[in-house]
């Protein structure tokens, strides 16, 4: 049995009709969302059951039942001297990211920041994701995994935060897919959590590669928590 996911449901900017008072369960099509707060839809239709249920449809929007998954401990550090050309899989990657953001003025992080990863057929676009958090190795993204659902607010810092992500191929013979349909989607942005659901309100980092892509791609983001 599959393991539970989650999806993201971006909020904007309506209000949501105050129905969620009743007394039955609230469901975002078809999904119950029970303990999800501070969220509104656009462009929704909002009808109540027999039982008093609220079901809001709501196209383009998504939700599912969701494990939150810990981040792991970044590997420990090596004090031998590296090879000259490391393994793709090696773990760390072996190209260095970008220089850590400048310091930032002292002071709290009063929102949460999750990292949320999509992918049409797991496994199909071949591509692994190296993660890196103000030039720290956070965790790789691997193509043939499940969903990951990952609270990264502890890894950032108040003000601008470095963000850097390393996508490599990992095919060793003919390719699986070439078709720019099956995509491997990373999302990062201010968030929260209820009812077992993961909801990223403000997508902040946005960074995709497709069966179709052949080639290592690396891109640096500045994401400013607040």
């Amino acid at each position: 049995m599959p393991r539970p996911s989650a999806r993201i449901a971006i909020t904007l900017a309506a209000s949501l009709v105050p129905m969620l008072a009743l007394a039955g369960s609230v469901f975002l099509n078809g999904v119950k969302i029970d303990g999800v707060t501070n969220t509104r839809f656009e462009k929704a239709t909002v009808r109540i059951d027999a039982e008093g249920n609220v079901h809001i449809d709501a196209p383009g929007y998504a939700a599912r039942v969701t494990t939150v998954t810990p981040t792991p401990s970044p590997p420990p550090p090596s004090t031998a001297t590296p090879p000259a050309a490391a393994p793709l899989d090696a773990g760390v990657a072996a190209q260095a990211p970008a220089p850590a953001a400048p310091a930032t003025a002292p002071g709290r992080i009063t929102q949460r920041y999750w990292l949320v990863t999509e992918q049409t057929t797991p496994g199909m676009t071949e591509f692994d994701i190296d993660v890196y958090v103000n030039s720290r190795w956070l965790r790789r993204l691997r193509n043939n995994e499940d969903q990951v659902v990952v609270d990264i607010t502890s890894q950032l810092r108040p003000g601008a935060n470095a963000v850097t992500l390393i996508a490599r191929k990992q095919s060793a013979g003919s390719r699986r897919s070439t078709s720019p349909g099956n995509v491997f989607k990373v999302i990062i942005g201010e968030g929260n959590e209820g009812g077992g659901n993961v909801m990223i309100d403000t997508p902040l980092i946005r960074f995709q590669k497709t069966a179709a892509d052949s080639q290592d791609a690396t891109e640096e983001f500045t994401l400013t928590t607040r």
